[in-house]
C-alpha cells in the first residue's frame, strides 16, 4: 500500500471515531488495531501493538504528570487557591481594571502551583466572575483575562503537558519546563499592560468603584501569609531541578509533599479534601496514561506503514528553512486547534513535526515552547476551544458569541508573544542553558 493511501486510513479512522463521539484516548486505540491488522500481520501485529502501548507507559519519565496534577487538585480541594485570590485582591487597590489585574496576577500564580488549565479557569471564573459582573465590568474585561490567563499554566511549571509533550516528543523535560517561565511571564504581562490600557483609554470597560482603605500592613498581612508561602512549592519544584540535585520526577514528588505540608499548616487539610484531589488525580491520569499509550503505538504504526517516511521525503523535497518550516508547523497547530483538544493535536502533528525538525536541525526546547503556546491558543480559539466551553460553564445567560469576542483580543496577544519567541529564541533558551 502507497503511503499516502495508509496515512488517510489511519487519520482518517481516527477522526471519524473522534467525530462520532468516542473518546480520545480509544480512537486512537481502535485506529492502532486497524492498522496493526492491515500493516502488520493481523494478529501477531495487533499483539505486537498491546506490547507496544504497554512499554509506552511503564516509563519512569512520566511520573510527574499525576505528582503535578495533585499538587493543584490539593490547592484547589482543600481552598488555599481561593484563600490566596482574596490576598491578591486586597493587595492591588487603585489601578483601571482593577479585578481584571487581580485574575491576571492570581492566576499566574496560580499557574505556577497547579499546572491546569481547566482549573485555573474553573477556579478565576468561579471566585472573580460573579464580582465583575456586579460591578458592570465588559465580559471583554471580565471573562476575557480569566480564559486566557488559564492558558498559563500549561507553560509555567510545573505543567502536566508539557511533560507530556517532552516525553512524547523524546524532549529533555527539565528544559522544556524551565523553558516555559519566561514566555509565559512575557504573555502574563502582555495581558496586564492591554487590560491597563483598554480601561484607561475607555473606563466604561470597567467601571471604578471605591476600595475600602486599609492601612499598608493590613494589605499587606494576607499576602505575606497567604500567597508568599505558596512560593515554596514553587522554589521546591524548580529550585531542586536548578541546583542540580532532583530530576523532574523528583521535584514534582517534592512539590507535591509541600502542597500537602502546606494545606495541613494552613489547617485546611481534611480527609475529604484529600480522597476528592486523590479521585481526581486519578481519573486524570489514567485519562493522559491512556493517550500515551495510544500515541506510542500510533507513531509505530505509522512509521511501520512506511506513511512517516514517506511524507517525510516529500516535505524535504521542498528547500525548508528552520524558520519557514518552524512558521508552518506552527501554522497547522493554529488552524488544527480550532477543531480538535490539545492532546489530540499533539498525537496527530509529532509523529510528522519531531523527524522533519530533527532533519532542519531545529532546536527541540524552542520548538516545543512554541507548539505550547500555538496548542495553549488552540483552548481560546472558536469554535471548539476548551476553555471557552469551561467559562460557558461557570457562567450564566451569556451566549457563545459574547465569549468567542471576549477571548478574541486575546488571542491577538499570543500571536504578538508567539512572534516575539520565534524572532527571539534566546527568551525561551536562556534559563534552560543555565540548568
Amino acid at each position: 500500500m502507497e503511503w499516502y493511501f495508509a496515512l488517510a486510513l489511519m487519520l482518517g479512522a481516527v477522526c471519524l471515531l473522534m467525530l462520532i463521539g468516542l473518546p480520545v484516548a480509544f480512537s486512537f486505540i481502535v485506529a492502532n488495531v486497524i492498522g496493526a491488522w492491515i500493516f502488520m500481520g493481523g494478529e501477531a501485529g495487533v499483539a505486537a501493538v498491546m506490547r507496544g502501548m504497554l512499554s509506552g507507559i511503564a516509563n519512569f519519565g512520566l511520573a510527574p504528570i499525576p505528582l503535578f496534577i495533585f499538587m493543584g487538585e490539593i490547592l484547589l480541594h482543600t481552598g488555599i487557591a481561593f484563600t490566596a485570590v482574596d490576598a491578591i485582591d486586597r493587595l492591588i487597590s487603585r489601578v483601571p481594571g482593577r479585578l481584571s489585574i487581580v485574575s491576571v496576577i492570581g492566576g499566574t500564580i496560580f499557574a505556577a502551583l497547579s499546572g491546569s488549565t481547566i482549573a485555573n479557569t474553573a477556579m478565576l471564573g468561579s471566585v472573580l466572575l460573579p464580582e465583575m459582573n456586579k460591578r458592570g465590568y465588559h465580559p471583554s474585561m471580565s471573562m476575557g483575562p480569566i480564559m486566557a490567563v488559564g492558558g498559563i499554566a500549561m507553560l509555567i511549571p510545573p505543567s502536566a503537558l508539557a511533560v507530556l509533550l517532552a516525553s512524547l516528543a523524546h524532549m529533555p523535560v527539565a528544559e522544556l519546563l524551565v523553558g516555559g517561565i519566561i514566555p509565559g511571564l512575557i504573555m502574563s504581562t502582555l495581558f496586564i499592560g492591554y487590560v491597563v490600557i483598554r480601561c484607561w483609554l475607555d473606563p466604561s470597560l470597567a467601571p471604578s468603584y471605591e476600595v475600602e482603605r486599609l492601612p499598608l500592613w493590613q494589605r499587606w498581612k494576607p499576602f505575606l501569609i497567604y500567597v508568599v508561602p505558596l512560593s515554596l512549592i514553587f522554589v521546591a519544584v524548580l529550585g531542586s531541578i536548578f541546583a542540580g540535585i532532583a530530576s523532574p520526577t523528583d521535584s514534582a514528588a517534592l512539590g507535591a509533599l509541600m502542597s500537602v505540608i502546606i494545606a495541613a499548616c494552613y489547617r485546611k487539610l481534611s480527609w475529604q479534601a484529600l480522597k476528592t484531589a486523590l479521585i481526581g488525580t486519578g481519573k486524570i491520569s489514567v485519562m493522559i496514561l491512556f493517550i500515551v499509550a495510544a500515541s506510542t503505538s500510533f507513531s509505530q504504526i505509522l512509521a511501520f506503514s512506511g506513511a512517516t517516511d514517506g511524507a517525510l521525503e516529500q516535505l524535504l523535497k521542498i528547500e525548508w528553512t528552520p524558520l519557514t518550516a518552524t512558521i508552518l508547523m506552527l501554522a497547522v497547530l493554529l488552524v488544527l486547534g480550532c477543531f480538535i483538544d490539545q492532546v489530540s493535536m499533539m498525537l496527530i502533528t509529532l509523529p510528522f513535526f519531531m523527524p522533519l525538525a530533527a532533519a532542519l536541525d531545529i532546536d527541540l526546547i524552542w520548538l516545543g515552547v512554541l507548539m505550547l503556546i500555538a496548542i495553549e491558543m488552540g483552548l481560546l480559539t472558536p469554535p471548539f476551544g476548551l476553555l471557552l466551553f469551561v467559562m460557558k460553564g461557570v457562567t450564566e445567560n451569556v451566549s457563545l458569541g459574547t465569549i468567542y469576542r471576549a477571548a478574541i483580543p486575546f488571542v491577538g496577544l499570543e500571536f504578538l508573544a508567539l512572534g516575539l519567541l520565534v524572532a527571539f529564541p534566546a527568551l525561551v533558551l536562556w534559563l534552560p542553558s543555565l540548568l
